[in-house]
């Protein structure tokens, strides 16, 4: 572990238990410890309940870095969090796809503004309470880190940091990587910290948990439009299983076959209902749409915004919540080292996820001219546009791309 005295690190304290004791460590390390509180969200009016989230998390933050004796401050992000992640969020989903804003605010917010307001400050590193690990991986001159998976296999984040670049992991540390959540809250509560028992943040990354409707709803207007049911014996899903090409990894015409999205049409089902806006929802979306006296609960399989028509499906095993890949382009694809990334017409066997809590799933990587093929062994459910595909070795996170259309 390396040896921190005479290093100035600033913690993105949020309020909660974690990166406290996350500062709590380094300052035993010998670090000079800097406290910030970012804030990046103030309106109260779409979170699920009446508490003032922000003021809440701000003060317990306060009175971590009291008790540490560390200086604090708050640091307002707020410009930078609505123009790169909430305009980002109503754009993906006016489009269709399925965004995930909390990667986003780790690659664009804590780690590239926040980052740099850091270093602008004069410290040598940033430091946050996530559930991952960062380990050297070279011995060279010009230094190579590698970003592994927390030890806590159940609170592992490293999903979360998928984006992030070598540059901006060689100024990041992850004190509490190695423990168990167990070991955290004891450790917060040996040292009498007012976050030892607080709950664990949920919803959206910053902004806490929102009634997702109402959020759209700030900026995206309703548009009701008719909800498609698709019965399982669609001619499209038989159509689909006789145009099967030969499983040859290295033909892109069966890389595109796997990869390629359903494309429904209002014929090939029965209208059961009415929605309020193909954009308000998410393939493989249960809950939200209020039909029911179906034998099996309705899934999302598609959505069409330019036709405001969703397509739904009765049951988890649905042919149309089922693919077996996916496709990236070059520009929607990072590797946090370039050495791991397969050469042109080549793959390397991996394990991904397509969410985060996904268990990893063996597939293989292939890199095109036209982009990257994710190629799963097993059908996976509900592959969305947007959504984020990460891929690892070991427990070592390699990279990952924003899903195509």
């Amino acid at each position: 572990m390396e040896d921190l005295k005479g290093k100035t690190v600033v913690v993105g304290l949020s309020g909660g238990v974690d990166s406290s004791v996350a500062a709590l460590l380094l300052k035993q390390r010998g670090a000079s410890v800097i406290g910030v509180f970012m804030r990046n969200w103030t309106d109260n009016t779409v979170l699920k309940s009446d508490d003032c989230h922000w003021i809440d998390d701000s003060n317990d933050a306060m009175l971590v870095a009291e008790k540490l004796a560390i200086p604090f401050q708050v640091l307002d992000l707020s410009e930078s969090y609505k123009n790169r992640i909430i305009d980002y969020m109503f754009k993906e989903y006016e489009s269709g796809r399925t965004p995930n804003p909390d990667i986003l605010c780790n690659r664009e917010i804590k780690f590239d503004v926040f980052l740099k307001s850091a270093l602008q400050l004069g410290a040598d590193y940033v430091a946050t309470g996530h559930y991952c690990q960062k380990k050297e991986i070279t011995s060279s001159v010009d230094k190579k880190f590698g970003l592994f998976a927390g030890a806590d296999l159940n609170k592992d984040q490293s999903y979360f940091l998928c984006q992030i670049t070598q540059k901006q992991l060689s100024k990041i540390l992850f004190p509490i990587g190695h423990l168990q959540k167990s070991e955290v809250r004891n450790i917060a509560g040996n040292a009498n910290l007012i976050t030892a028992e607080k709950k664990d943040s949920q919803g959206l990354c910053f902004v806490g948990k929102v009634k997702l409707p109402e959020f759209l709803q700030m900026q995206l207007k309703p548009k009701k439009g008719m909800v498609v049911e698709i019965g399982e014996d669609a001619s499209i899903f038989i159509e689909h299983a006789n145009q099967k090409p030969s499983e040859n990894l290295a033909d892109t015409t069966y890389l595109n076959w796997a990869s390629k999205r359903w494309e429904f049409t209002p014929e090939m089902g029965t209208i059961i209902g009415e929605h309020q806006g193909a954009h308000y929802y998410t393939i493989g979306q249960r809950k939200g749409l209020g039909i029911g006296g179906k034998p099996l609960p309705l899934f999302i399989l598609q959505t069409n915004t330019n036709q405001n028509i969703i397509y739904t499906g009765q049951g988890e095993n649905h042919p149309g919540l089922s693919g077996i890949g996916l496709f990236m382009k070059h520009e929607n694809v990072s590797f946090i080292n370039e050495g791991s990334m397969p050469i042109l017409n080549n793959m390397i066997r991996i394990k991904a996820r397509i969410r985060y809590r996904q268990p990893l799933q063996d597939a293989y990587l292939i890199h095109k001219e036209c982009g990257f093929y994710l190629i799963f062994d097993l059908p996976q459910t509900a592959i969305a546009p947007g959504q984020f595909a990460a891929w690892y070795q070991d427990d070592e996170l390699l990279g990952s791309g924003t899903i195509a259309m």
